[in-house]
């Protein structure tokens, strides 16, 4: 289980998080980590360009900081990808998270991710071993793949969920729409060759937009936990 204030993960017979004291006993720690699978609302339809376009005016709102943020990410992306790629991608949805609730967002947030070290990297594995597998069967199941857990690390941030709950309830939220939802990361990612054809520099920008519009998307689709946004 997780501590609801502050993501750091616990034995389920603590009775206090080692890390910030939060009792874990009580209905609202408890309820923290839901007893059933996730289900999402009926009726989701993806909208791509509204999310992109959403996420274009978030980090237009704060350039400086998402530029650092991502040359921070691609830094330690390329030292240790496989060890730290998920929780840096956790942080990055978390710094969003602030901003979307307009509540001061820093550089600490980024590094909040570590805070759910284990799923993120367990879930960062699993998703790139079956995309992997995906894009050698004519790159299509791997688009589709990756469409599927596009919400994982915003479920295991928000909801509180280990990896393997986390990527349930994110394919629960894009089969109701298959098709949009890949065609929404086929939008991500064009975005993100464009940014890298203007002088690789662009990747800056690009790249946080994608992240603040997989956000904006999650926002819309599932809504954030009030108990996540008031432990921010």
């Amino acid at each position: 289980m997780f501590c609801h204030k502050c993501g750091t993960q616990v034995n389920p017979d603590v009775q206090f998080c080692p890390n910030c004291g939060e009792p874990l006993t009580s209905p609202l720690a408890s309820a923290a980590r839901p007893a059933a699978p996730f289900i999402p609302p009926a009726g989701i339809k993806a909208t791509p360009g509204k999310w992109i376009g959403e996420g274009w005016e978030l980090v237009k709102t704060d350039f400086g900081s998402y530029a650092v943020i991502s040359l921070i990410h691609f830094l330690l992306s390329g030292a240790a990808a496989f060890i730290i790629q998920g929780p840096l991608q956790a942080g990055f949805h978390i710094f969003t998270m602030k901003k979307m609730a307009r509540r001061p967002a820093d550089f600490a947030d980024f590094f909040k991710g570590f805070n759910f070290l284990v799923p993120a990297l367990v879930a960062w594995l699993l998703i790139l071993v079956f995309t992997s597998i995906g894009l050698v069967f004519c790159i299509i199941p791997g688009l589709v793949l990756a469409a599927m857990y596009s919400f994982t690390y915003l479920f295991i941030v928000d909801k509180r969920m280990d990896f393997w709950p986390a990527m349930q309830a994110s394919h629960a939220v894009v089969k109701n729409d298959y098709f949009g939802f890949t065609m929404f990361i086929v939008l991500a990612i064009l975005v993100n060759l464009l940014g890298l054809l203007c002088c690789v520099v662009g990747l800056l920008v690009s790249y946080p937009v994608t992240i603040a519009a997989i956000t904006v998307a999650y926002k819309e689709l599932v809504g954030f936990d009030q108990r996540t946004i008031d432990a921010l």
